[in-house]
C-alpha cells in the first residue's frame, strides 16, 4: 500500500502519495492505492510496486511525477508547457526517467498553473522546469524550461528546505529561515515593494528582515509565511481578503496578521484565494474567498479577517482539532471549485475503525450537515455517508431498499431515508453522479400509489430521465394513478400540464 501526503499547489488538483521515508514521513498517515488514479492505470504492476512518492497534477490530473525506492524520478502525462521536464514538448503514456534527478532525495515539490514545477532536494538544491512566461523559474529568462535546471542565482551557499508556487510566481524557504521570491508580481506577490516582475530569486525583507521563517505558502497571486514565534505574514493580492488583514487592499510588502496576535501558528496553507492557519493549541482559522463554502463557515460570504475559529464553529469540532491528532493542512484548487482538506494523522494505535467512526457520529447534530424528519423526529446525518450508501446500493451490497426509501446504518438499527430528498440534495450541489444513481434507484421502487408524487419530484428537481420514466408509467396505469390521493393533491398547474401532455400521447382515446 502507499501512504498519503501533500505538496503545495494552487490552480490544479493534486495529491502526493508516498511510502514511509525517514525524511518525509514521521507519522502514520492514511493509505491509498495509486493504481486507482486513471493516469497510473497505464503502469505495469512492477512499476506501481516501485513507487515511493507520487504527485498527480494538471487541470484534469493528467500529469504525474513519481519517485521510486531507488530515488529515480519518472514523469508521464500530457506535458503542458514542458511541465514534465523531459527535454521536449511531447506527451507520454510511458514513464520517462529524469536522469539529472536520479539519486536526489526529494524534500519539497510544488507547481503553478502554467504549470511550472519547483523541486527541492535533501542537499538544499533547487531544480525548476516548465512554464516561464513571467520568469517564475527564477533563471533570469522567460524561456520555457524543457528540462530540470539548477537555480543558484542569489541562492549560493543557501540550503532550500521548502518551495511554494503561485499561479506564476515562486517562493523558496532556506534552512536559515529566509524567504526568497520571484516571478510574476502584478499584485506585489513577490514582496519587493513594487509591481515589477522579478526574474531571479530575491530575498523578501522589510518586516521579515530579522525574522526566522519556518513555513511558506502561495495563493494564486498572494504569498504567506510563518515565523518561528508563530507570527503570520502575508503580501500580494488581497481582493478576497485572503491575506487576513481586515481589508481587501493589495500589499506590496509583507504585513503581519494582527487578528492572529497572541496565537502561535504552526502551519499555514493557501488555496486559490483563501487561507488556513493552525495554532499549536489545535485551533484552526480560515479567511478569504468563500464562494464555494471553502471556509466551512456555513455560508458563502468572504471573510476579511483571520478570525474564524473552527474550534468554535458549530459545524465543526467544538474542541481543539489537534487534541488527539496532528493535522496536515492542504488547500486544493481546480478550475471550477476550491476546497479545503484537513489530513488528520493519527499518532496513536487506539484509533477507531471507519465503521466505528460512522456509528459514533450517527445522529450527531454537532458534526452532521443534513437532517431528515422521520415521524416528526429529526435524524442528523452526513451527506458524504449518504453518497457512499447510495453507491453501495447501486452495486447491490448489504444496503437494502424498500420502495423509494433506502436504509442508513446507525448504531444498532436501520432507518429509512427519502430518496427524493437525496435527489434534491444532488440537484442542489450539482452532484450529477449521485443524481443519476438516485433516479436509477427510484425507478426500481415506483408504484401506482407513489408514481405521481415521483413525477412531481422529477419535474421539481429537473431529473429529465426520471420524469420521462414516471410520465410513461402514469400513462400506462392511468386509471389506477388517477384514483390515488397523490394525483388529486398535486399542484393545479402541474395537473393541467400532465393532462395536456397525456392527451397529446393519446392516453384518453377510446
Amino acid at each position: 500500500m502507499v501512504y498519503v501526503s501533500t505538496f503545495q499547489g494552487t490552480h490544479s488538483r493534486y495529491l502526493l502519495v508516498s511510502k514511509p521515508h525517514p525524511l518525509l514521513l514521521q507519522r502514520r498517515v492514511a493509505m491509498v492505492d495509486v493504481s486507482k488514479w486513471p493516469l497510473f492505470t497505464l503502469l505495469s504492476a512492477q512499476e506501481l510496486a516501485s513507487i515511493r512518492h507520487a504527485c498527480i497534477f494538471g487541470t484534469s490530473a493528467n500529469e504525474a511525477i513519481y519517485i521510486t525506492h531507488d530515488d529515480e524520478v519518472y514523469v508521464l502525462g500530457l506535458n503542458c508547457s514542458n511541465c514534465l521536464g523531459t527535454g521536449d514538448s511531447q506527451s507520454t503514456i510511458v514513464p520517462k526517467k529524469l536522469d539529472c534527478l536520479t539519486g536526489k532525495k526529494l524534500v519539497s515539490l510544488s507547481y503553478g498553473s502554467g504549470p511550472h514545477v519547483l523541486l527541492a532536494t535533501e542537499e538544499g538544491e533547487l531544480y525548476v522546469w516548465g512554464h516561464n512566461g513571467y520568469s517564475q523559474l527564477g533563471n533570469g529568462t522567460t524561456n520555457q524550461g524543457v528540462s530540470p535546471v539548477l537555480v543558484s542565482t542569489n541562492l549560493q551557499n543557501k540550503r532550500v528546505t521548502e518551495v511554494a508556487c503561485g499561479s506564476h510566481h515562486s517562493l523558496a524557504l532556506t534552512h536559515e529561515g529566509e524567504v526568497f521570491a520571484w516571478g510574476y508580481n502584478n499584485c506585489g506577490q513577490v514582496g519587493s515593494g513594487s509591481t515589477a516582475n522579478q526574474p531571479t530569486p530575491r530575498k523578501v525583507s522589510n518586516c521579515l528582515q530579522s525574522k526566522v521563517m519556518v513555513s511558506i505558502a502561495c495563493g494564486q497571486t498572494s504569498s504567506m509565511a510563518v515565523a518561528d514565534n508563530g507570527e503570520v505574514y502575508g503580501w500580494g493580492y488581497n481582493g478576497n481578503g485572503q491575506l487576513g488583514l481586515g481589508n481587501n487592499g493589495n500589499q506590496l510588502t509583507p504585513c503581519r496578521l494582527i487578528a492572529l496576535q497572541g496565537f502561535c501558528v504552526v502551519q499555514i496553507a493557501s488555496g486559490y484565494a483563501h487561507s488556513l492557519a493552525l495554532t499549536d493549541e489545535g485551533l484552526l482559522y480560515a479567511w478569504g474567498a468563500n464562494t464555494y463554502g471553502q471556509l466551512g463557515t456555513g455560508n458563502k460570504s468572504n471573510q476579511l479577517n483571520s478570525a474564524l475559529e473552527y474550534g468554535q464553529n458549530p459545524h465543526c469540532l467544538k474542541q481543539p482539532l489537534c487534541q488527539k491528532h496532528s493535522i496536515k493542512l492542504c488547500c486544493l484548487g481546480c478550475l471550477c471549485c476550491y476546497i479545503t482538506v484537513l489530513y488528520l494523522l493519527s499518532e496513536h494505535d487506539d484509533f477507531l475503525t471507519v465503521a466505528q467512526s460512522l456509528k459514533k457520529e450517527f445522529d450527531n447534530p454537532e458534526t452532521s450537515d443534513l437532517k431528515f424528519s422521520v415521524d416528526g423526529k429529526y435524524i442528523h446525518v452526513h451527506k458524504a455517508v449518504l453518497k457512499i450508501s447510495l453507491t453501495l446500493l447501486s452495486q447491490d451490497q448489504k444496503f437494502r431498499t424498500v420502495g423509494t426509501f433506502f436504509l442508513y446504518p446507525s448504531k444498532n438499527e436501520w432507518i429509512w431515508m427519502s430518496l427524493t430528498g437525496l435527489l434534491d440534495l444532488a440537484t442542489s450541489y450539482c452532484e450529477n453522479r449521485l443524481k443519476k444513481l438516485c433516479q436509477h434507484i427510484i425507478k426500481r421502487g415506483i408504484t401506482v400509489e407513489n408514481a405521481f408524487s415521483l413525477l412531481s419530484a422529477a419535474i421539481r428537481y429537473d431529473a429529465e430521465d426520471l420524469e420521462e420514466f414516471c410520465f410513461k408509467f402514469c400513462v400506462n396505469h392511468l386509471t389506477e394513478v388517477t384514483q390515488t390521493a397523490a394525483f388529486w393533491q398535486i399542484d393545479g398547474n402541474m395537473l393541467k400540464e400532465f393532462i395536456s401532455r397525456a392527451g397529446h400521447c393519446g392516453a384518453f382515446k377510446n
